[in-house]
């Protein structure tokens, strides 16, 4: 009972939030896109169908669902995941009435949403807490199992020489161990006056397709130069963070890392939140932007069921020039929603596995 106590303060509880912002931040996206263009919008839905409770207030009804699965806007005259494809009417104010490229813009404001919180997020950080800098070749972290926990480095350690050559720098230190790429290195560093070495042998990281020891530096705060240097700084860490993601899904299709250890399903995500809770409010605030950057990019792909599934239907849409059949488009979402509950049934099955 205990223990059952103890991962309910410690995890749920912090996720639950998480996962309501998210959610409620990427069905915003659609809800808002599509008064802009019109489209009466039915529910606001927070999970999956069947519904539990909820208000209509206007034409929309604000409701909870039963499956805690994410969230869905259902407009009118579209078929998502309500399977619903009895109130295509025709008129003047659903989906299907408006162009192809007001639909995109509808499809893809969920996404686009969710990258735009991270860049929020990022900026709200930096504006207030500023920038990190590095302190030299100090070290700030050392990763679990790291060639260099192996070696006996640890936080505060400074970096002296590799292989003889002074380092002076963390840019110097970074550049010498990912140019080695997987050579063996005689590093030397000090600790509360004491020197120490050993032979360290950097390993290939795909994902940063860099040789690295496993170090991270440490840094200091420093202001930053107003809100738009900020917003700038928002902007380039999305970036970089999307292009990292983006290659580790390019890495597991082409099999070069392994899918089972990089994905992370509902229970290891309540798991990482929670640690990060643990950590303090930057560190929450830090796994959200990145939970919610990669729920928008996923969302991007071209399955069934997700938005970027929406879109593909709509570029085909375009090429054929006619719309596509309600059967098609409801055969194509059953498809997709079967996809993803198998989908979501392995990663938890995953999720448990991993924390065994």
């Amino acid at each position: 009972m205990e223990n059952l106590l103890s991962i309910l303060i410690h995890y749920i509880l912090p996720a639950i939030p998480v996962f309501a912002i998210l959610v409620i931040f990427h069905e915003l996206g659609h809800f808002v896109a599509a008064k802009a263009v019109g489209i009466r919008v039915e529910r606001f839905s927070l999970g999956f169908p069947p519904r539990l409770f909820g208000k209509k207030v206007g034409d929309t009804d604000y409701c909870i669902s039963a499956l805690p699965l994410g969230g869905y806007v259902k407009m009118a005259g579209m078929i998502d995941e309500s399977m619903d494809n009895e109130g295509i009417k025709g008129e003047p104010d659903e989906f299907m009435s408006k162009s192809i490229w007001q639909r995109m813009l509808v499809i893809a404001a969920g996404p686009i949403f969710n990258i735009l919180l991270t860049v929020f997020i990022i900026t709200g950080m930096v504006y207030n807490g500023g920038v990190g800098v590095t302190v030299g070749p100090v070290v700030g972290a050392v990763g679990q199992n790291s060639p260099a926990e192996t070696a006996g480095l640890l936080p505060g350690d400074r970096v002296v020489t590799i292989d003889g050559m002074p380092v002076e720098s963390w840019e110097v230190l970074a550049r010498t161990i990912h140019g080695a790429k997987e050579q063996p290195l005689l590093i030397e560093w000090e600790r509360a006056g004491q020197m120490f070495q050993a032979t360290i042998t950097p390993q290939y990281d795909p994902v940063y397709d860099s040789a690295m020891i496993g170090i991270a530096p440490k840094t200091v705060a420093v202001p930053v130069d107003g809100f738009f240097q900020a917003l700038g700084i928002g902007f380039s860490g999305t970036w970089n963070n999307a292009s990292m993601i983006l290659r580790s899904f390019g890495l597991m299709i082409g099999r070069k890392i392994g899918f089972r250890d990089n994905v992370a399903g509902p229970v290891k995500i309540v798991q990482i939140i929670g640690e990060s809770a643990r950590m303090g409010f930057s560190a929450l605030l830090s796994i959200t932007a990145l939970i919610s950057l990669s729920l928008g990019l996923i969302n991007l792909f071209p399955i069934p069921a997700l938005d970027g599934g929406h879109l593909l239907l709509l570029l085909g849409e375009a090429v054929k020039r006619k719309p596509i059949s309600v059967k098609t488009r409801l055969v194509w979402q059953q498809v997709g929603m079967a996809l993803l509950l198998a989908l979501m049934f392995f990663v938890i099955l995953n999720d448990f596995f991993s924390l065994i």
